[in-house]
C-alpha cells in the first residue's frame, strides 16, 4: 500500500481527496501546512506528495526546495488556474506533475498512478533478472543505472527525478536520432494523462541544469527547434 502524503490549506480538498485515495487503496497523510508536512517528513517520508503551491507558514514551493535537498520521490503540485508561471517554476524546481485546481479527483488519481507505476519502473526487480531497459546503460561520459536510480557524468553523481531520468534515458538510448516533444511524452507519461508541450520543455530545462552541476560544458542534449531534441554521444 503506497502512502500519500497531501498538503493542502483547503480542508474540503483535503478530506475529499483523501477519502478518493483511501477508497482507491492509498494510504493518506494530510496537512494544512508546508511547515507541518515537513516536520513529518523528516521523521519519515511518504511514497509521494501532492503539494498546494499557496499555502500559509510554508509554501508548496518552498516545501519542494526543502525535498530536494534530500529525496527525490514523485511530487505532483496543485496549481490555481491561472498560475502558468507557478506550474513552470514547479517544474523547473524539480515537480514531476501538475494539476490544476478545480481538478478531476479521477485524473488526479491516474496522475498519481502513473508516477508510482514510472518509479517502480525504474527500480525494478531486484531480486529477479533485470530487463533490458533496467541494464546500466553507458553513453560516453553518460553512465544510468535505472536499478539504482544512479546517473553519473564524467564520474559525478547527478540526482533525477523520476521523470527527468526517465527523459535522459529515452534520448540517451538512442544517441544521434531525433525524439519528439510527443515521443518523450509518450515516454514520461501514460496515455491518459495530458501534458503539453511546455511541460516537457521544462523538465528538459531542469534536466539540462542538473547535468551542468557536474559538468558547466555540458551539451550533450541538442533542441532541434520545432522538432524535438536528441542526445549526442560526447
Amino acid at each position: 500500500m503506497s502512502k500519500i502524503a497531501l498538503v493542502d490549506d483547503d480542508r474540503n480538498i483535503l478530506t475529499s481527496v483523501s477519502m478518493t485515495l483511501e477508497a482507491e487503496g492509498f494510504e493518506v497523510e494530510t496537512y494544512n501546512d508546508g511547515q507541518a508536512a515537513l516536520d513529518a517528513f523528516n521523521k519519515k517520508l511518504p511514497d509521494m506528495a501532492v503539494l498546494d503551491i499557496k499555502m500559509p507558514r510554508m509554501d508548496g514551493m518552498d516545501l519542494l526546495q526543502r525535498l530536494r535537498q534530500k529525496s527525490q520521490m514523485p511530487v505532483i503540485f496543485l496549481t490555481s488556474k491561472d498560475d502558468e508561471i507557478d506550474e513552470v517554476l514547479g517544474l523547473r524546481m524539480g515537480a514531476d506533475d501538475y494539476v490544476k485546481k478545480p481538478f478531476s479527483q479521477r485524473l488526479l488519481v491516474e496522475r498519481i498512478r502513473a508516477l508510482l507505476r514510472r518509479q517502480d519502473a525504474i527500480a525494478g526487480d531486484e531480486a529477479g533478472d533485470a530487463p533490458v531497459e533496467a541494464k546500466v546503460m553507458e553513453r560516453g561520459q553518460l553512465r544510468m543505472d535505472p536499478l539504482r536510480h544512479a546517473v553519473t557524468w564524467k564520474g559525478k553523481d547527478v540526482s533525477l527525478t523520476v521523470t527527468e531520468f526517465l527523459l535522459l534515458q529515452a534520448l540517451a538510448q538512442r544517441p544521434g536520432f531525433v525524439k519528439s516533444r510527443d515521443q518523450l511524452m509518450d515516454v514520461a507519461y501514460d496515455d491518459q494523462v495530458y501534458v503539453d508541450d511546455r511541460t516537457i520543455d521544462s523538465h528538459i530545462k531542469r534536466l539540462r541544469k542538473k547535468m551542468r552541476t557536474a559538468d558547466n560544458d555540458f551539451t550533450a542534449i541538442e533542441t532541434l527547434y520545432g522538432i524535438g531534441y536528441r542526445y549526442n554521444e560526447e
